[in-house]
């Protein structure tokens, strides 16, 4: 992923590119009818060639660099002026030689102004969307309720076709104890597969709803009569125990912060769900064939999850 200083330096360059857009001599006939105003109205931090660094650019930088613990005072504040001086500088030369106008150039601009823009917006949701306490209160009763039900040990058998699920059942029919050769053999889930389709112990609410709903109609030793689908494939799945679930819920307060940051995530998630579903999005390239997944998902976060600092997002 790209450090934010490598975004912050990318994001300086598009800006700056484009006020080095001009030559030194148009930039020389425009200094009073563009430059000069600007500078007059807005401090400025630095120029090269005439052209300059605002503070406000430089106020910018600083302040995001210092979400990464550097100190803004004179020393690296100089520093990076220089920095951005030696950026505007090349930037300078690149325009000069014709290089703001090459499709790859403008392609890596557009990338830069759409994730700008994007990480504007989600900036601009989350501090005008606040998570309410009444939304707190409900996501930790869910908690709550969540810890007070049971565990499952359970193995599973997955598959792409139903016909394939239907064909297994019937074999556990005549014989329950092949599930652990059958898994090995026809498993489509790398995760459980070698382990005889094990899954060990799990809360319920981490699974995908489908495959939770099929587990609780269970009974201990039994196995699903029905293919149960799933986005991953058809589920072949096998109680073999339960247990209470011991998970203690802390206090609201202790959590309420990595709380508040896992609603603020499922909201905006929401947000983005449905704006996509509302967009016409037309994919031209074929995708290559997707890995087959466990059914164990994080379509819901274990009782102990508000704890971290994030929540883990749905595949």
């Amino acid at each position: 992923m790209m450090s934010i200083k490598s975004r912050v330096v990318l994001g300086s360059a598009v800006a700056l590119l484009a006020l080095a857009g001009c030559s030194p001599k148009d930039a020389d006939k425009n200094t009073s009818a563009t430059t000069a105003p600007a500078a007059e109205k807005e401090a400025v931090a630095a120029t090269v060639n005439g052209t300059p660094i605002s503070a406000k650019q430089l106020d910018m930088i600083m302040k995001q660099q210092g979400a990464q613990g550097m100190p803004n005072n004179p020393e690296t504040r100089k520093v990076v002026i220089e920095n951005m001086a030696l950026q505007l500088l090349v930037a300078q030369e690149a325009t000069k030689k014709g290089l703001d106008k090459t499709p790859e150039t403008l392609a890596q601009i557009e990338m830069t102004k759409q994730s700008i823009l994007a990480n504007a917006f989600v900036q601009d949701y989350t501090k005008n969307n606040k998570v309410s306490d009444e939304q707190l209160a409900a996501e930790y009763d869910k908690l709550k309720a969540q810890a007070s039900g049971n565990q499952y040990k359970a193995r599973h058998i997955l598959v792409e076709k139903e016909d394939d699920a239907k064909a297994i059942i019937a074999k556990l029919n005549k014989d329950p104890k092949a599930f652990d050769a059958l898994a090995k053999a026809q498993s489509k889930d790398p995760g459980s597969k070698d382990k005889g389709g094990d899954l060990g112990w799990f809360d319920p609410h981490s699974m995908v709803p489908e495959f939770g709903a099929a587990l609780a109609k269970l009974t201990k030793g039994k196995f699903t009569e029905e293919p149960v689908k799933t986005q991953f494939g058809y589920h072949v799945i096998m109680l073999d125990d339960t247990r209470p679930n011991t998970t203690t819920i802390p206090p609201l307060e202790q959590i309420k912060a990595g709380l508040t940051q896992q609603l603020g995530q499922q909201n905006l998630k929401k947000l983005l769900d449905e704006m996509k579903a509302k967009a016409k999005i037309v994919i031209t390239e074929t995708p290559a064939a997707a890995p087959v997944t466990p059914a164990i998902t994080p379509e819901a976060a274990p009782a102990s999850a508000p704890a971290t600092a994030s929540a883990p997002e749905k595949k």
